[in-house]
């Protein structure tokens, strides 16, 4: 097949380029950075530099192919200016018009959990704006919606308050059971989902492991030398302050804040346990090795 790949050489988009070229597919990486055009190369694939915010870039990049991975990329959180529903509202229509214009057939999308809710998900309601500015495309549109639960590498976060503080705070965790996930379990079921026949519309949850805030801070705290690491839980003002102290957007923090306040009432998780998958390969005690030698580099 020949696959389009958006994300540039990031924590997923990479990782799924080298399997997709490991089992011959014909694949195109889209990076607006021309540094990356050789490293792109070097794996195999085809670089595309240009940037997801130029339709007629994207058209032409996404004509010919069979299948396309689409994701709303990375953006600049202490930005005071930035607006995330407006910036994913540009860039799914963008993919929208592409998608239409190019007459693909098949498309992956990188989404997340929580976007089933109409309200009260924080910063996953642009998520939510995506899918649903996707599925509007016509029916032959054949559309798998990604919802990735948490990110094992936004752990990273808490490391600031772990060297400051000796222990993990938010306003979710603690007693609650908790979703992980590794960027190449996500690879990796993008790829299952490229190579199976597909009609219509699809979600797809993927994990990697379930543990509680505390057995997730035991793990970690194990890794690093603290035993005793604690996951404690706060009030939603009281991790909005400290959110905004780091020098969030206003905003974004509160987007975050109402996001985690639904993973810990348990509205953001329920659609992910009615289609419960299969947990990946990496588990909290791989990431934990990973995390370890990110804090002592700091």
């Amino acid at each position: 097949m020949k696959i389009i790949i958006t994300g540039s050489l990031g924590h997923i988009s990479k990782p799924l380029t080298q399997e997709l070229v490991q089992k011959g597919h014909q694949v195109t990486v889209i990076s607006s950075k021309p540094e990356k055009q050789q490293e792109i190369e070097a794996l195999g694939a085809t670089a595309a530099i240009g940037s997801v915010e130029d339709v007629d870039f994207l058209t032409t990049t996404f004509t010919g192919a069979d299948a396309v991975y689409t994701m709303v990329p990375p953006t600049n959180f202490f930005d005071p200016d930035f607006d995330l529903a407006a910036h994913c509202n540009i860039i799914g229509n963008n993919f929208a018009q592409a998608i239409s214009k190019s007459g693909v057939k098949r498309v992956v999308h990188l989404s997340s959990i929580g976007a089933h809710m109409e309200k009260d998900s924080g910063l996953i309601l642009a998520h939510r704006g995506v899918e649903i500015i996707l599925n509007n495309l016509a029916d032959d549109v054949a559309i798998t919606f990604m919802r990735p639960v948490g990110f094992y590498y936004n752990l990273l976060g808490f490391i600031p308050a772990i060297k400051n503080q000796g222990l993990i705070s938010a306003n979710y965790g603690a007693d609650e059971l908790l979703a992980w996930v590794s960027p190449t379990d996500i690879a990796a079921a993008i790829v299952e989902e490229f190579e199976t026949p597909l009609s219509g519309r699809k979600v797809r949850y993927v994990a990697s492991d379930e543990l509680t805030g505390h057995e997730t801070a035991s793990i970690l705290g194990e890794a690093i030398g603290i035993p005793d690491l604690k996951w404690i839980l706060v009030s939603d003002e009281e991790r909005l302050r400290v959110l905004e102290a780091v020098g969030l957007n206003p905003k974004i923090a509160a987007g975050l804040v109402q996001m985690f306040s639904s993973q810990h009432d348990g509205s953001l998780m329920e659609d992910y346990y009615r289609h419960k998958p299969a947990l990946g390969k990496v588990k909290t005690t791989d990431f934990a090795q990973e995390f370890a030698a990110v804090y002592h580099q700091k």
